[in-house]
């Protein structure tokens, strides 16, 4: 899945649930793809994080694996979740 229905079934994905986000720490082996500073969705993954990855939606709009190293968790504001979801996919959220 590329494009657009890549980027609507993750902010669908992170909407059915509880959203997480991670700033962006280190992008020296992935400069083309994330940047640093940058807030960006988690999507969850067992399985990833047994092995110290983490499954980011990157600039792309789709989902990919990264070291957990490169990102700090964070908790925002249920408003700001709002808004960084709706800047993924504006016109998505049904309280908008």
């Amino acid at each position: 899945m590329t494009g657009i229905k890549a980027v609507l079934a993750n902010v669908i994905r992170i909407r059915a649930m509880k959203p997480r986000f991670a700033v962006c720490l280190d992008n020296s082996e992935y400069p083309a793809s994330l940047e640093r500073h940058k807030i960006y969705p988690v999507l969850p993954d067992q399985e990833a994080e047994r092995d110290g990855d983490i499954r980011i939606v990157d600039e792309s709009g789709e989902d990919y694996l990264y070291p957990a190293r490169y990102f700090v968790l964070i908790d925002l504001p249920k408003d700001i979740e709002i808004a960084l979801l709706d800047s993924m996919a504006p016109g998505l959220n049904p309280s908008s």
